[in-house]
């Protein structure tokens, strides 16, 4: 049985990012637009939240992990990560920094 793939993903907050993570992004993306109790408190004081990127990762430690230390990235770093879309060596690049 193979586990199911985790993504990584990056929110659009009235302007903030929010980085999560979730095995099914658009289904948490409707989450924290729904402003109930399974969404962030971050995106539930938004106004407007949209769905910048996604990518997938692979298993819930590696996603766990990408999500910590795209988190710690300064804004301008975060919206790079988005044009370089995290395809095969840019996760890697993230993971190692």
């Amino acid at each position: 049985m193979s586990e199911t793939p985790w993504w990584l993903y990056l929110l659009d907050c009235d302007g903030r990012l929010y980085t999560g993570i979730s095995t099914d992004p658009q289904r948490r993306y409707q989450e924290h637009l729904s402003g109930g109790p399974k969404g962030a408190r971050f995106t539930r004081a938004a106004t407007q939240v949209s769905l910048l990127w996604s990518a997938e990762i692979g298993d819930r430690s590696l996603a766990l992990r990408a999500e910590h230390r795209l988190r710690k990235l300064p804004r301008t770093r975060k919206l790079a990560v988005i044009e370089a879309s995290l395809d095969g060596p840019a996760i890697k690049t993230l993971l190692s920094l």
